[in-house]
């Protein structure tokens, strides 16, 4: 049973990491986008309002992650903490997506 519940941790917390780094990659792909055109500073503001988020997430998934290596007690916080940072993350790159999406 303890080596499902490490397993299982393991796989949240890594997941909701990756989510996180999707999040604070496409933030980075936009504002470089955003710095090279003229008239991108609205975008690049929205993306410096945007990096707390990135980074709050990455570092709630990375505690996550080194929880899982603990016992029972510490999986069932790291499935939490792996979880919510991820859907947090997944969540917060729809949103951008959707705002900066293109019509082509």
């Amino acid at each position: 049973m303890d080596t499902i519940i490490d397993v299982l941790a393991f796989v949240v917390a890594l997941a909701g990491l990756l989510a996180t780094l999707a999040h604070g990659g496409y933030l980075a792909m936009l504002n470089s986008a955003a710095t090279k055109r003229a008239g991108g500073a609205p975008v690049a503001r929205y993306v410096r309002s945007r990096v707390p988020v990135a980074a709050g997430t990455t570092g709630v998934a990375v505690l996550a992650l080194l929880f899982s290596l603990g016992g029972v007690p510490l999986d069932v916080l790291a499935i939490l903490l792996g979880g919510g940072s991820g859907a947090v993350a997944v969540q917060a790159l729809r949103s951008t997506q959707e705002r900066y999406r293109s019509g082509g």
